[in-house]
């Protein structure tokens, strides 16, 4: 028979346990949960910590203070128009004396358990130093530049496929739409960026888009050399035969009758005029670089072809495979279309500068094309594109400035 006394201890111990229990209970709390609130600000300052360094790349291409202030804000997604910030938020932009720029972020992250402690908020900061680029050889990620200020500047028709795991489109426009994507296209680049932030997409698939991004320069302007446009053609008018070979120099208005397999020599060719290959013909042009002195001087090819092109590897004209005049300022401003036709197969590779022309690609690719395209705008017709960044680099005229980075 169990005795009162054990009863009466069994009671007064039952009772210090409850009471240390309810003692404890909120220190439990208050630990446990603490490392909840802990895990949630280390989470929110990774989040800043990207979303700063994404706001810093895109803010160090701004030309002045107040450009790079609003440029940064915007990634943040904090207001833009000077007033004040919300209630603990702050941010700021300082350069540097070496030429680098210092954005600063700073936000409070509410506690769910810590404020039980008396501890409500974090406050967590993050800092991102970007430096600008150096100098360097012009090539690098972007494959296309479109670079004019109109209305669709890039339209990307149904059936158009273009697939790339490393290049980089950049679209100039800040125009309403800057471009129009219809349904049955699929584009998928490693990034593509917009400077404005309007646009059409009836469908398809448009990998890596960002919108209101600082849309990388041409990065060739003023950089290639222009050579003299001798006064006589080497070849000109209707040329026959099955087989045809083009040494190097100026072709005036030229035109091959048939289908025949045209041979480019290695060297310069300036194409004066347009110069006209009919459907099923065959082109060769290895080391190779295509001059237009004009923008009504342009090669047409009427579809069915099979076109392989390589810029030359050495000398002054080193890695450009097709460009265009541009000093000449009357000149420039006359966009034209150029056409590129090579529907039984296209590869290419080098630099192709045609920033006046209005560019429209109907071609499919056999193998991959490494090239940089700047063009004024683009249509991507149905097509099978197959492109990679051109990274051969230019002749020494042709020097670059690569793109910040972040130094932190």
């Amino acid at each position: 028979m169990v005795s009162w006394n054990l009863l009466r201890l069994l009671a007064h111990r039952g009772g210090n346990f409850a009471m240390l229990s309810a003692l404890l209970a909120p220190a439990l709390l208050v630990s446990a949960g603490g490392v909840l609130d802990l895990a949630s600000a280390y989470v929110e300052r990774s989040d800043m910590q990207a979303r700063l360094d994404a706001a810093m790349l895109a803010a160090a291409g701004q030309a002045d203070a107040s450009g790079r202030e609003t440029q940064a804000r915007r990634f943040l997604g904090l207001d833009t128009t000077g007033t004040q910030l919300s209630e603990g938020v702050s941010f700021s932009i300082k350069a540097n004396s070496d030429g680098s720029i210092t954005g600063n972020y700073q936000r409070t992250v509410a506690n769910r358990f810590l404020g039980i402690a008396g501890l409500p908020v974090f406050k967590v900061g993050v800092s991102t130093t970007v430096v600008a680029g150096e100098a360097a050889p012009a090539s690098g990620s972007g494959c296309i530049y479109a670079l004019g200020n109109i209305s669709q500047t890039v339209l990307i028709n149904s059936g158009a496929n273009v697939k790339s795991s490393k290049c980089e489109v950049h679209v100039h426009s800040t125009s309403n739409p800057a471009f129009i994507m219809n349904a049955g296209a699929s584009v998928d680049t490693a990034h593509f960026c917009v400077k404005g932030s309007n646009y059409i997409k009836n469908g398809g698939t448009l990998t890596n888009l960002q919108t209101s991004c600082a849309a990388a320069a041409d990065p060739y302007a003023d950089k290639l050399p222009e050579p003299a446009v001798p006064a006589s053609c080497t070849t000109s008018g209707t040329m026959d035969g099955a087989t045809i070979t083009l040494q190097p120099g100026k072709h005036c208005a030229t035109t091959f009758n048939g289908s025949p397999t045209i041979t480019f020599k290695p060297g310069l060719h300036i194409i004066s005029g347009r110069m006209i290959i009919n459907s099923g013909a065959t082109v060769k042009a290895e080391g190779v670089t295509f001059y237009f002195p004009d923008v009504n001087s342009e090669i047409r090819a009427n579809g069915g072809l099979s076109f392989t092109a390589t810029a030359p590897t050495s000398g002054t004209y080193k890695g450009i495979l097709m460009y265009e005049k541009t000093s000449d300022a009357g000149n420039n401003r006359y966009s034209q279309q150029y056409v590129f036709n090579g529907s039984k197969g296209e590869t290419l590779e080098g630099i192709i500068h045609l920033p006046n022309r209005d560019v429209t690609y109907n071609s499919t690719t056999e193998q991959t094309s490494k090239i940089t395209l700047v063009v004024n705008s683009i249509i991507m017709n149905a097509s099978n594109w197959k492109i990679e960044p051109y990274t051969g680099g230019a002749g020494s005229s042709a020097v670059a400035s690569a793109g910040p980075r972040i130094a932190r």
